[in-house]
């Protein structure tokens, strides 16, 4: 029997450019979304990040390139645009409504039930806050009511620009399990953020890009365990490097902010524990790798390596 065609990619980007005021806002973006993963597109204010969200969904059209939603061409009014939940510019809700009866008229334009609304409610765990009126929210709040507006209808693809940004710690984990049980239910996530951070403690997959270009791709856990690093948190730092100075296979020992890191090209990390205890230092971190921000830094430092001197900015 003939085998079922693999489905096409969620999100698929090739050569896409944007111009901005004659300046390239994205330049010769390839990106390539599947089913299931959570993917963060990461990287400073300006990388072109939120340009490349509001080309997907047909809200700014692209200079050139192909862009494809579930393998359909994205533009206004694509038909694919129906299997995608959003929540970028910010949310736009009635003030003096409250947050259920602003969902249920987002419900009827949808054609959706109550147990939709519910359900939607549940997952941006707004609790008793969603019989308040929309004017007394807090900017978090705000932001998981028009994040339970997006989950509206069990969307096949989520995508956020910069979820956490603005929020208080709370809001943040808040806003982290409904992007995971998004995931759970099957969604694929899309999002942007500038908190590298957020993108290594929430996504499976990292897009890294730099003045609209794409710099690294990859599983996160790929990107950040790039190189043979271990990172050691410890109340006698000194000592510490000292302990690891003195170990074979070390290459490198440094002490920054309080925690060793250490280097080298087969690093066993228990070995390494074993031996602080023995010389009775305690560790209260551990991690191995580096992290997201320092893999971004060194990516961008070999895209300028090898791009050579920035060119001049484009006059007025």
């Amino acid at each position: 029997m003939p085998t079922a065609p693999e489905p096409p990619p969620v999100v698929l980007i090739e050569g896409l450019t944007k111009r901005l005021r004659g300046v390239l806002a994205v330049d010769g973006l390839d990106l390539t979304v599947e089913r299931g993963q959570v993917v963060g597109l990461a990287g400073p204010n300006g990388a072109g990040k939120s340009v490349t969200l509001k080309i997907l969904l047909g809200l700014v059209r692209p200079t050139s390139g192909r862009v494809e939603l579930f393998g359909e061409p994205a533009r206004p009014g694509a038909p694919a645009l129906a299997r995608v939940g959003a929540l970028v510019d910010g949310p736009g809700f009635v003030p003096h409504l409250s947050g259920r009866v602003n969902l249920r008229l987002a419900c009827r334009l949808a054609h959706l039930g109550d147990a939709e609304l519910e359900r939607a409610v549940a997952n941006a765990r707004l609790g008793p806050a969603i019989d308040r009126q929309y004017r007394t929210y807090s900017h978090g709040m705000r932001y998981r009511l028009g994040l339970a507006q997006a989950l509206l209808g069990q969307p096949e693809l989520l995508i956020l620009d910069e979820p956490t940004t603005g929020l208080d710690p709370a809001h943040i984990r808040e806003i982290r399990h409904a992007i995971a049980d998004a995931a759970a239910a099957g969604a694929t996530v899309l999002f942007s953020s500038h908190v590298l951070r957020e993108v290594e403690q929430v996504c499976t997959h990292a897009v890294v890009m730099q003045q609209g270009r794409l710099v690294g791709a990859g599983r996160v856990e790929d990107l950040v365990h790039m190189t043979d690093t271990v990172r050691l948190e410890t109340d006698r730092p000194d000592d510490a490097a000292e302990v690891l100075r003195a170990t074979d296979g070390i290459t490198s020992v440094l002490v920054d902010d309080g925690a060793v890191e250490a280097q080298g090209p087969a690093l066993r990390p228990g070995d390494l524990l074993l031996k602080l205890d023995a010389a009775g230092l305690a560790v209260q971190g551990f991690r191995r790798g580096r992290s997201l921000e320092e893999a971004y830094l060194e990516l961008v430092g070999e895209t300028a390596a090898e791009s050579g001197p920035p060119e001049a900015s484009p006059g007025p």
